[in-house]
């Protein structure tokens, strides 16, 4: 079966992509289990050797790859540029990795014990629509680093660059059948991944309802899992910060990328003595963000990626909203959402746009009085991804650091990921940890080994 692939920004469609049916999970789970034993025996240098082959390989076609980004999931220029670069620094910061992959040597009575870390076997990604290049870096660069091999399912709606992206680590000398790409639907060949018996881990990025749903099938074969879910990540402005500055900032934190992204700050917290000045900031702010052609130079947000989604982020601002103000969208063709401001009620929790995952340009602000009251506010939902603090205070900065339940914060920042620093989620936002010097303890087995000298 063929899935028309939609540009979101003209509604065209733009190829025509064969989702994988079990039986095709099924044989491309062999080929990687075949290609195992060899890539597992391949010494650390060449290993990393070949992952910076696949990074230059990355890098030499980065202008075929933001063009497939741009027509396929309607990011612009700008973003889809350091999405290439991002995949590119992470296969060469984790191409560091194979040579430094060492274990410990123990003190223990009677002999000598020492680690190994052991690669788990064929690694099962499955990559979400939202950031298809970056998010499938994350996963396949260290889970290969580690030595083992790896199917990657792309969304079915983004499958065009990591189809190409398949295709270059060929090129760069990868082995057949170490690194596979395998576009398909989620419940058909996603839930054969999350099923399969030779699959030894799944790392997933999506919706925290279908990571409830692979970490429930993954269980009874006690499958090793790595999720990152949703968030609704509070932007918290006290009276004491660079009001200024945390406005102009406040806006792309949650409408880059038309707001889908589990990190958007989509919840805005105000001290109430700056509420006023703040909202008097924001308002030109918004109006400022550039909604258009993702591929014109100067535009900043392009469309949401699909119609079945314009209407769902829709749905959280009915007639009844209260909004405070709103961007501008082309009208025609394309999934265009206008970035909106929603002000919350007394009870910030009575709004859906509060407590739920909208993924898309809305942002709701309130205002609160004290540091405890902006906590409280801040933890409020069942998620706990990311986050900002704005405050000149250092001891307030890090006592509401150490406060906030997520798993990512910035002080007078927005900035959420850096391949080189662990990103995960606390509750229901995910489980486990990527990126960052520690993230090939979670794509390997540490095996324990005592040599007695008695």
């Amino acid at each position: 079966m063929d899935f028309d692939v939609i540009n979101p920004a003209t509604e065209e469609i733009v190829a025509a992509v064969p989702m994988a049916s079990t039986e095709e999970v099924d044989a491309a789970v062999e080929r990687a289990k075949a290609a195992f034993p060899a890539w597992r025996a391949v010494a650390p240098g060449d290993r990393a050797r070949l992952l910076r082959a696949f990074a230059a390989q990355v890098d030499d076609h980065a202008d075929e790859l933001v063009d497939l980004e741009v027509t396929n999931c309607g990011h612009p220029l700008g973003q889809a540029r350091w999405e290439v670069a991002n995949l590119r620094d992470t296969l060469y910061y984790y191409a560091a990795a194979p040579e430094r992959l060492t274990g410990r040597q123990i003190p223990v009575p009677g002999g000598l014990d020492v680690t190994f870390h052991e690669p788990l076997g064929v690694v099962g990604v499955i990559v979400p629509w939202n950031y298809p290049m970056p998010i499938m870096g994350w996963g396949v660069a260290p889970a290969l680093a580690a030595g083992n091999t790896v199917i990657v399912k792309p969304s079915e709606l983004t499958p065009l660059t990591a189809r190409r992206v398949g295709e270059l680590a060929l090129a760069a000398g990868l082995p057949e059948g170490v690194l596979q790409v395998l576009p398909g639907e989620g419940p058909v060949a996603g839930r054969r991944l999350v099923n399969h018996p030779d699959v030894r881990k799944i790392v997933f990025t999506g919706s925290t309802r279908v990571g409830r749903e692979i970490l429930a099938a993954s269980g009874p074969r006690v499958k090793r899992v790595t999720l990152e879910l949703g968030g609704k990540s509070a932007n918290i402005v006290f009276a004491d910060a660079d009001v200024e500055r945390a406005a102009a900032a406040a806006p792309l934190a949650v409408f880059e990328n038309a707001g889908q992204d589990c990190c958007a700050r989509s919840r805005i917290l105000v001290q109430r003595p700056v509420f006023d000045w703040f909202m008097e900031l924001l308002e030109p702010a918004v109006r400022d963000v550039v909604v258009g052609d993702p591929r014109k130079d100067d535009t900043e947000v392009g469309p949401l990626i699909s119609a079945a989604h314009r209407a769902k982020v829709a749905s959280f601002v009915p007639d009844d909203a209260h909004v405070a103000f709103r961007g501008s969208a082309p009208d025609g063709p394309g999934f265009w959402f206008a970035p909106t401001v929603l002000l919350a009620p007394g009870d910030p929790a009575r709004l859906p746009a509060w407590t739920e995952e909208v993924f898309g340009p809305v942002v709701v602000v309130a205002p609160f009085d004290d540091e405890d009251e902006a906590v409280r506010l801040a933890n409020d939902t069942e998620y706990g991804l990311s986050g900002s603090i704005w405050t000149r205070d250092v001891g307030r900065a890090v006592r509401v650091s150490r406060a906030v339940d997520s798993g990512n914060l910035s002080v007078n920042s927005n900035s959420a990921v850096r391949f080189w620093t662990p990103f995960g989620g606390f509750k229901q936002s995910g489980l486990g940890r990527e990126l960052g010097p520690d993230a090939l303890d979670a794509f390997t087995e540490v095996k324990n080994v005592f040599i007695a000298t008695e």
